[in-house]
């Protein structure tokens, strides 16, 4: 019978040759740290970005600049007095002095009645050269123009043929000074702007609230072929990413729940969602319930995510895999370093982002002995049998 120390020396040679055939949940760490690389016939090329994570990674992560729609676009101001719009319906009324003028009716019997003064024009959409046109006015160019400035010039154009005219203009059906709301809202509408200017949050309101959780929403804004998204507990939040809004604008609410994968050596492995504000790396662990004791190897805390280009640039400026938008990257915590307990508190989760911790060299050596248990046991049991004799 082999003596136990030449036995435990034998089984630990013989760890890496059963490596391929024992059940495991991924890679060791040692492969992901040197698996970034790979060797082919045609030589050596990069798989993916592998980078150990300390301060100076922690604070270039965090001038990756996320959506403002304040930074964005920047209108925090009350917006300008709105004008008419090609597409616009508007409506004209004109008031006369007396009666028998070009708008108003004739003198009646009755002498009591003087007949109509005014005179409503049938509604009329303004034409793509900005006009509508008023009887005996003509084409009066109203596009770019406030309904006042109209008034003006209508009754300018009418003076001298109608009886002192005084001209009323309403814009009744006011198209070009609205927003479109679609996605997640209750009711997807053009929303017309108040004169008095709408932010976010009011134009959310009038087209009926949103029908996803407030907690996986977000507002995507789309203005003159710019785009930015952020959560809608950040509008919610922060006064401040409330801007007013201009006229079309597209407000998008899109429900877009945020998870991330956890596993390998945790107490869980499951896809685990979080709210849209985000949570940190140090949150995310404790969601999944931490790292396994009997199983986690320490230095092997990884975190998977495909990150864009100019973020990778600072992080590793001579990358060959710069040439695409998105780089995949393997982030590497070393959990023996208790700084690195502060770092996964400033580390930010991203969405799909994949947390992966390898298992320590000493459950692969777990796994042999029971191996050589399992195999061993039928001897064991021959072996008493035959003593019993």
């Amino acid at each position: 019978m082999l003596p136990k120390a030449t036995l435990a020396i034998a089984i630990a040679v013989t760890v890496s040759g059963c490596n391929a055939f024992l059940p495991a949940a991924g890679p060791s760490t040692s492969a992901v740290v040197e698996g970034s690389d790979q060797a082919t016939s045609e030589g050596t090329f990069a798989r993916y970005e592998f980078i150990e994570v300390n301060s100076a990674v922690v604070e270039a992560l965090r001038g990756r600049p996320l959506d403002s729609l304040l930074s964005s676009f920047g209108d925090g101001r009350m917006p300008s007095e709105p004008v008419i719009g090609i597409g616009d319906a508007v409506a004209v009324s004109v008031f006369e002095a007396g009666s028998g003028g070009l708008y108003s009716g004739p003198l009646t019997v009755n002498s009591m009645s003087a007949g109509s003064k005014a005179a409503q024009l049938p509604e009329q959409i303004v034409s793509r050269d900005g006009a509508i046109s008023v009887p005996y006015a003509g084409r009066i160019k109203v596009a770019g123009r406030r309904a006042q400035d109209v008034q003006a010039l209508i009754e300018t154009e009418l003076a001298g043929k109608a009886i002192q005219p005084q001209v009323i203009v309403t814009v009744s059906r006011p198209v070009s000074q609205s927003v479109t709301v679609g996605g997640e809202a209750v009711g997807g509408a053009r929303v017309p702007l108040g004169t008095q200017g709408d932010r976010i949050l009011d134009v959310i309101a009038t087209a009926g609230g949103v029908k996803a959780p407030v907690s996986e929403t977000f507002v995507r804004l789309s203005r003159n072929g710019r785009t930015a998204t952020v959560p809608l507990t950040t509008v919610v939040s922060n006064p401040k990413e409330n801007i007013y809004l201009r006229p079309n604008d597209n407000l998008t609410l899109v429900r877009d729940p945020q998870t991330f994968l956890a596993i390998g050596a945790l107490g869980t492995s499951n896809e685990i969602p979080f709210q849209a504000e985000g949570i940190t790396l140090a949150q995310a662990l404790a969601k999944a319930r931490g790292q396994s004791d009997a199983d986690a190897d320490p230095t092997g805390t990884f975190l998977f995510r495909f990150e864009p280009a100019p973020v990778v640039r600072r992080l590793k400026p001579g990358s060959p895999l710069l040439g695409t938008p998105l780089v995949p990257v393997v982030y590497r915590f070393d959990m023996r370093d208790p700084n690195s307990l502060f770092l996964t508190q400033a580390f930010r989760m991203r969405n799909r982002d994949m947390i992966y911790v390898s298992n320590a060299p000493f459950t692969e050596v777990k796994k042999v002995l029971s191996v050589f248990a399992a195999a061993s046991q039928p001897i064991t049991t021959g072996v008493r049998v035959g003593g019993a004799f």
